[in-house]
């Protein structure tokens, strides 16, 4: 029987386990065909965002969580203040070995949750072509496509390279 999985705010103790998590997922998604590009979105990433994560979410009035399954992490996001009334969800991530156990849904309705306490009442994501799952998820939760684009230019929150994005938002 698996364990009930626990979501907590991140701790500095979790910083190796929610990098490697980051890299090996984005590794994974990398068609062949960008995996140079993916690399260097990677440490890019890295660099701007998941080596000082903390520090980066505090200073967008958000916050980082982990979802830990028996002391091992398995999941991963993080919230940003969008606006005045609103949150993005970003770098929701499960674990390819933990995957098809509710865990995403999990972290997504704890995500609304804590949008809802801190009294803003829409949630507004992003993801890719790549993340059918995530695709399906958001849209089965009630997601709205706002729209959708060809990401050419490289960001900490966007690989670029031509691969379409689609943005979606949900009242609370």
């Amino acid at each position: 029987m698996a364990s009930e999985i626990q979501i907590r705010a991140f701790l500095p103790a979790d910083t190796a386990a929610v990098r490697e998590l980051f890299i090996r997922i984005n590794r994974l998604l990398a068609p062949d065909h960008l995996a140079e590009a993916f690399e260097g979105y990677i440490t890019r990433s890295l660099a701007e965002e998941i080596d000082r994560l903390a520090d980066y979410y505090a200073s967008r009035n958000g916050g980082f969580w982990v979802a830990v399954d028996g002391g091992e992490i398995v999941g991963m996001f993080g919230l940003e203040a969008f606006g005045e009334r609103a949150m993005e969800l970003r770098r929701m991530y499960v674990a390819p070995g933990a995957r098809r156990r509710g865990i995403a849904r999990k972290m997504l309705a704890f995500a609304e949750e804590e949008c809802r306490r801190r009294n803003r009442r829409e949630l507004q994501l992003s993801t890719s072509e790549l993340q059918q799952d995530a695709l399906a998820l958001y849209r089965n939760a009630g997601y709205e496509k706002l729209r959708e684009e060809i990401a050419d230019a490289a960001s900490n929150k966007t690989l670029g390279g031509g691969i379409r994005r689609y943005h979606f938002t949900k009242r609370l």
